[in-house]
């Protein structure tokens, strides 16, 4: 029998080889189709009395990242389509799917023949589900072999044996660890964890996996034999009556009870190992079901698992423009951040000139990135000779004669118009025709830099974030007369280095740093307030925030607050700013003389390592201070994740951004904005339209009129619509 995405070969030995190689895709996935060949495949090797076992590999680069979107998709929609048809059985067929590939994976482990899973690259969520499903599993010792179940990142949990299999494999704590944290595995730390057999060189992997079964490998998982006890002898042990009591304390202090998926986690494995191993499954998948129809799974998986990919593979790429090969590309200002915009673009393959006014400041860029590559060579990430053979793709150099065979240059200077206008005129002098020039500005309009440019189409907005070599998020910004050319040139670059990208329209501040502004903002008036810094900060953080406000403003820089600040007055009058803010943070950088964590003080202290930063006790000081017990924490809470979400609704309502998915996956990629909700927008849809219209009025008496809902939403809210409704991603053009 023949198969789309498998071969099947079976040798002398009678041991039968499946080889995974989906056609037209870069990656292995699961798909309705692959589960059913693998059915066929499992039946037909069963059927096969001169198959004695089966090794189960990759025919590509990687072994399988799991599930398909497809697959994620249908579960959501089936549901959807029978909750509206008929609601009293619309669980149980949600139930009965997501058991399919559970009662697989089961099939597989108890058809009576070994089968072994042989671990050639990265080897994600369902795709490690079935290999500890195999009663072998041998991992290649290769850099790239990755292992790990990270659903819980993405809203849900694995859910087709994971839970039971893992926390019958290695301890609890480790099972806990891994799953809860989504963390990947090394093929030494697996081995180690006993979730894999052998390590071995890349060569001996099929052979390795072949002799397993030629000595005998029993076609039978250990939960399954008689007397089998778990790693750790399961839940009624001395050190189980230490770990359990802890468990919840400790994933409610990491998570703030936001993630339902987490907390499922911790029940399946405690109740799964008080029965046996098929009970376990099925209460694996009774959580599965329930946790599926939360809000948070549905916007989490649709934000950062479905709109990640489709940004990632150029949902916004302008139609009809052919795909930029970039050879070259300038960085202008060998400054960190130029620096750190070189290294990236090295790592990607791609040549690099780094400029700067002289030798030694262009030298002493890319000093910064040899920092970096040596830092990565000691974590293992690239070898020795990889990361010289970067470093040798990053040129620096003073002429901006070095310039004129590139693709795309980038400036990355001071945030200075005057500073800026220079650079234009000095790279637009050598650059090819057809060249797209981009600025790294992360505050000034991207049009109103343009109009020092020549070829204003060719001009455009590549906002980095810092640290660059660690952030996964790139803005593109359009400005008035960017043309699409210079948008796919922008893309393209952005997919060599493996970012994701927003395409966003001009404005101050463009997306992120609008909505990152608005945070900031409503922790000054909770300091104005009185309420105390410290319940400023946790509150921030129960509300999903991975920093807080004040802690994030150090980061950013107080003194570069002040200097947005007045910049805004300077552009837009007095009213443009809330003088009491500016009161403040004049006050902290020129009567205080703290700048943030650059010179070590700022909202925080922060001493000499191994010392901890904490909040300035001089703080509380500034403002009477109220009782901690007369403020709901609650409603803290609520003004953080209100007012950045209001601040995306007007970028929406002002055309800056025009698809929800860019939206919700900038917000969570470029500040962390609480990611079970799905992002900004998503939290508005989660709740509904017309709920956070009623909260965000209810806020504005008590908290000022940044809270009064915009007439968007009133619309909205009136009508019944969502984000995703009225600004439907699928239906919109490319071009932003």
């Amino acid at each position: 029998m023949t198969y789309t995405n498998f071969t099947v070969e079976t040798d002398a030995d009678g041991i039968a080889l499946v080889t995974w190689d989906m056609p037209g895709k870069s990656m292995n996935v699961f798909t309705a189709e692959v589960l059913e060949e693998l059915n066929a495949i499992i039946d037909a090797t069963v059927a096969d009395k001169a198959v004695k076992g089966v090794v189960i590999t990759s025919g590509k680069f990687s072994f399988s990242g799991g599930a398909d979107l497809s697959m994620i998709k249908s579960l959501f929609s089936v549901y959807q389509d029978e909750k509206a048809r008929d609601p009293a059985t619309a669980v149980q067929k949600l139930f009965d799917l997501v058991g399919r590939m559970t009662g697989l994976f089961r099939k597989l482990e108890t058809c009576g023949k070994p089968w072994v899973s042989a671990i050639n690259g990265t080897c994600m969520g369902g795709a490690l589900e079935m290999s500890l499903a195999c009663h072998g599993r041998v991992a290649s010792n290769a850099k790239g072999v990755k292992m790990a179940l990270p659903e819980v990142k993405v809203g849900i949990f694995p859910g087709a044996g994971g839970t039971q299999r893992v926390a019958r494999l290695t301890d609890a704590q480790s099972a806990l660890q891994m799953m809860t944290t989504g963390q990947s595995l090394t093929a030494a730390r697996a081995k180690a964890m006993n979730l894999v057999h052998q390590v071995v060189e890349p060569d001996q992997l099929i052979p390795a996996a072949k002799q397993m079964i030629k000595d005998g490998l029993k076609p039978v998982a250990p939960w399954d034999e008689k007397g089998f006890k778990a790693p750790g002898g399961g839940i009624w042990t001395p050190a189980a009556a230490q770990l359990w009591p802890a468990a919840p304390a400790i994933l409610r202090r990491e998570t703030s009870g936001n993630y339902p998926a987490a907390l499922a986690i911790l029940k399946c494995v405690y109740e799964g190992l008080q029965v046996p191993f098929d009970t376990g499954l099925k209460i694996e998948q009774r959580y599965f079901t329930q946790v599926l129809q939360t809000t948070e799974a549905y916007s989490m998986i649709r934000s950062l698992f479905i709109s990640m990919q489709e940004l990632g593979k150029g949902a916004r790429r302008p139609e009809g423009q052919p795909k930029t090969e970039l050879k070259k590309v300038g960085v202008v200002g060998a400054g960190f951040m130029g620096a750190s915009i070189a290294y990236v673009t090295a790592a990607a393959g791609i040549a690099v000139t780094l400029i700067d006014r002289d030798m030694e400041a262009a030298g002493k860029g890319k000093a910064v990135a040899e920092g970096l590559v040596k830092e990565s060579v000691g974590k293992g990430r690239v070898t020795q000779d990889e990361g010289m053979a970067l470093l040798a793709r990053i040129t620096p150099s003073a002429d901006y004669a070095d310039l004129s065979d590139a693709d795309l240059v980038i400036e990355a200077v001071f945030e200075d118009r005057d500073v800026k206008k220079a650079v234009i005129g000095a790279v637009e002098a050598v650059l090819p025709e057809g060249a797209v020039f981009a600025t790294n500005t992360s505050t000034l309009p991207i049009t109103g830099l343009a109009k020092s440019s020549k070829r204003p189409a060719d001009f455009i907005g590549i906002h980095f974030f810092s640290p660059v070599e660690k952030m996964l998020l790139t803005e593109v910004i359009r400005g008035k007369e960017t043309g699409d050319r210079a948008v796919a040139v922008a893309l393209d670059y952005v997919a060599a280095i493996k970012k994701t990208p927003i395409v966003v329209n001009d404005t101050r501040g463009f997306f992120v740093n609008r909505c990152v502004l608005r945070y900031m903002s409503e922790a000054y008036d909770m300091l104005i307030e009185g309420v105390p810094p410290a319940m400023i900060e946790n509150a921030a953080k129960m509300a999903g925030m991975p920093v807080g406000p004040l802690a994030l403003n150090d980061e950013v820089a107080i003194d570069l607050s002040l200097k947005i600040l007045k910049a805004a007055v300077a552009d837009l009058g007095d009213k443009a700013v809330d003088i009491r803010h500016m009161q403040l943070v004049t006050r902290l950088v020129e009567g205080e003389g703290r700048f943030g964590r650059k010179n070590s003080k700022g909202f925080y202290d922060y001493p000499p390592k191994p010392g901890k930063k904490s909040l300035w006790p001089g703080l509380k000081d500034l403002y009477p201070q109220k009782k901690a017990e007369e403020i709901d924490v609650n409603v803290l809470k609520q003004r953080f994740l209100a007012t950045i979400a209001l601040e995306a609704a007007r970028t929406m309502e002002e055309g800056i951004v025009t698809d929800p998915r860019e939206a919700d996956v900038g917000s969570i990629l470029g500040f962390g904005f609480a990611p079970y909700t799905g992002g900004a927008l998503s939290y508005i849809d989660g709740m509904g339209v017309k709920a956070f219209v009623d909260l965000c009025e209810t806020l504005a008496k008590t908290y000022g009129r940044q809270f009064k809902p915009t007439a968007l939403l009133k619309d909205m809210a009136a009508k019944g619509e969502t984000f995703y409704g009225r600004f439907d991603p699928y239906g919109v053009k490319t071009a932003a």
